[in-house]
């Protein structure tokens, strides 16, 4: 069939002439991958009342997705480089669109999770190979254009998927959440055969599956603990996980030294420019998931908004990625990779510290601007440090470098919502204890302080009560909204903090460009001329 892309892809033989159009396939596949934790936000109060889930019971419905696809996609992204890019993204989709039917026909929570699991793996394949596939079909002159377009893709699926699953929880349970994955992988399937080249590194050689396997035990151990430690104590567990975190990474760094061909050359740290960018992205997503997620449970839980209401408040944090997209794709050609990242990373610092005001008595339009200064942000940061992370490996390693970015977000975000959720969990418990501490019994009150979920579900059984229940549960209601106010001021305060450390560190890091000049003038394959480090006059034109 002569419209379907059969021709491998030639870089010595000019520019892929339907890569604009392929790259509308990779953001499809993109957006699905965010989505599929953006949606579950606003299912996952149906979820816990359906399935009858424990505090610990959600989080690991949320863990079955993370920790596999933080931990499979450097190994999955050289497995794509070696046979076929390509055939690694439709491989991924498909894995991704069967685990979300799985999702939406199981109705046991073990189920549940492993569909979740299952839709992981499927996102540990596709996100490194949009990366991978980006780079190896637009030229350095169009690259960083054809990447922000890929950042501003997240950000919308941080809007559209609470949207979407709003608007189908308006007439259906749950598991349609799961569905909206389905459509838009399936049609990214055909779009890649019809549009996208097949690609694959050239004499790439034999993957390092040792150091693959010790990347896999590394990451996926330090997740679990992320995630398991803060949430639900520091018992035997995650203190085991962390100790396997910190042995393999010992034994990674030392085995990928010695190996002829490393999995991920850990020499590239040592590189200013890519060390600097992969400290922004973990730092930024740190914060803004952290931030965006209890954001969100505010606007359900205390102002009272449905899924779809919610959704609907989310949009103005899309709209302000494309807006920061639009200004760096304008400016980081004549200012520089570090003013922007560095000028993202403050915005994003001021937008959580804004989160400190919040009290009882907040609207939304006090989240508003803190929202709008996020999505600014990432449109104007992530995308200028993605572009300089792919800019150090060689053709041949494109799958490694998505798997390094989309490592460095995924654990950064994981840590931002395990950290800063614990922490709003503190500080909602104890607040909650001064308040209502004596006036519940023992049961009633450990479920409010487990969420505020929890209480206000308290608070619902206690209006059952006859004998002047309404306005005990009216009291609860009460303590409740401002114990968890208060925790989202006292966590913004925190993750605010850090995320200014974070933003000095990088600020410190990051060369300039005189230094990023120099970092780039020797390719890192042989075999690949150096390319020129300042932009032309004619660059500078077409990034306009």
């Amino acid at each position: 069939m002569p419209f379907l892309a059969t021709t491998p892809l030639d870089r010595t033989a000019g520019p892929y002439a339907r890569r604009w159009w392929a790259l509308i396939v990779l953001c499809l596949s993109l957006l699905i991958v965010v989505m599929a934790n953006t949606s579950l936000i606003v299912a996952a109060p149906g979820m816990t009342t359906d399935l009858g889930l424990t505090s610990s019971d959600l989080q690991w419905v949320i863990d079955g997705y993370t920790v596999p696809y933080a931990a499979l996609m450097l190994v999955l992204g050289a497995i794509g480089d070696k046979y076929s890019r390509r055939g690694a993204l439709v491989t991924g989709l498909l894995v991704f669109a069967g685990g979300s039917v799985m999702g939406s026909l199981v109705d046991e929570t073990g189920l549940v999770i492993t569909a979740r699991a299952i839709m992981g793996v499927g996102a540990a394949v596709v996100m490194p190979a949009t990366l991978s596939l980006l780079v190896a079909m637009f030229p350095r002159r169009e690259r960083a254009r054809a990447i922000t377009a890929w950042t501003a893709t997240s950000g919308l699926a941080i809007a559209v998927g609470p949207l979407v699953a709003g608007w189908l929880l308006e007439d259906h349970a749950w598991g349609s959440t799961f569905l909206i994955n389905v459509p838009i992988a399936l049609l990214a399937v055909v779009g890649a055969f019809i549009l996208v080249p097949p690609s694959k590194a050239e004499g790439m050689g034999r993957i390092d599956y040792v150091g693959g396997l010790l990347s896999i035990v590394s990451v996926g151990s330090l997740v679990y603990a992320t995630i398991e430690g803060p949430h639900f104590g520091w018992g035997a567990g995650p203190v085991t996980a962390a100790v396997v975190a910190g042995v393999g990474l010992v034994a990674f760094v030392a085995w990928e030294l010695r190996h002829p061909h490393p999995m991920l050359d850990v020499r590239k740290f040592a590189l200013r420019p890519f060390s600097g960018s992969m400290l922004a992205v973990l730092f930024f997503f740190f914060g803004t998931f952290g931030a965006i997620y209890y954001s969100t449970q505010f606007l359900q839980f205390v102002l009272g908004y449905d899924a779809l209401e919610t959704g609907v408040r989310l949009l103005p944090l899309a709209g302000a990625v494309f807006l920061g997209a639009a200004v760096t794709g304008r400016l980081t050609p004549r200012l520089g990779v570090k003013p922007m990242v560095v000028a993202g990373m403050l915005i994003g610092t001021a937008g959580v510290f804004l989160l400190t005001r919040i009290e009882t008595g907040s609207t939304y339009a006090d989240f508003l601007a803190s929202m709008m200064m996020l999505g600014f942000a990432i449109g104007l940061s992530v995308s200028p440090a993605t572009d300089t992370i792919m800019g150090t490996f060689p053709e041949n390693e494109l799958g490694v470098g998505g798997g390094a970015n989309d490592t460095a977000l995924e654990l950064g975000g994981s840590l931002g919502i395990a950290v800063l959720g614990s922490l709003l969990g503190t500080a909602y418990r104890d607040k909650l204890t001064d308040l209502i501490g004596g006036h519940l019994p023992a049961a009633a009150l450990d479920t409010a302080k487990d969420s505020v979920g929890g209480g206000l579900a308290v608070a619902g059984q206690v209006a059952k009560d006859p004998a002047g229940g309404a306005q005990q549960a009216q009291a609860l209601v009460e303590a409740v909204h401002e114990s968890f106010a208060h925790g989202v001021a006292r966590t913004s305060l925190i993750g605010g903090i850090i995320m200014a450390a974070g933003t000095l560190v990088v600020l410190a890091v990051l060369p300039g460009r005189r230094g990023a000049a120099k970092a780039a003038s020797q390719p890192a394959d042989p075999t690949e001329p150096t390319e020129p480090t300042e932009p032309t006059a004619e660059e500078l034109a077409d990034a306009r």
